[in-house]
């Protein structure tokens, strides 16, 4: 996923310049792309995953269409769930939306910590996957298991 790649490169490129040195950063933390995969909903097709960053982390959509423009919010359904995004854009990687699950994040402890709750986040709000139903023995027929013979 190129879009992918190219957010998570655009917000270490932040993290690196305009981010560097402030005070609410959580310096055990890097940049990133957690758990993206198509999604399907009302609101059309996207890339939806969790960016973590030192300073947030966020549910985010990459729609394959146009995303919502600068500043726009609209409620988006998500693992049944709606949640309120809101469109951005950063020139090397287009645009995109966001909404917010924390911020600041100087709770957790380190970046293991952080990817473990986005994988629980994103396991808790996507469908676990329906098992194929169990294979059944054939049932013989009444005169076959009359005589002893097989299905």
């Amino acid at each position: 996923m190129a879009r992918v790649a190219a957010l998570e490169a655009a917000f270490g490129e932040i993290a690196a310049t305009r981010m560097r040195g402030l005070p609410f950063l959580n310096p055990r933390l890097a940049v990133q792309a957690v758990g993206f995969a198509p999604h399907t909903g009302d609101d059309g097709e996207a890339a939806v995953g969790v960016l973590l960053t030192p300073w947030f982390m966020n549910l985010v959509r990459l729609p394959a269409g146009a995303a919502l423009a600068v500043g726009a919010k609209a409620d988006r359904e998500f693992g049944g769930r709606v949640f309120e995004f809101i469109g951005a854009h950063e020139p090397s990687c287009g645009g995109y939306e966001a909404c917010s699950l924390f911020s600041p994040v100087q709770e957790f402890a380190d970046q293991a910590a952080a990817v473990a709750t986005a994988r629980e986040l994103l396991a808790l709000l996507r469908p676990a996957p329906v098992p194929p139903p169990p294979a059944r023995e054939p049932v013989p027929s009444r005169r076959g298991f009359l005589f002893g013979r097989g299905a």
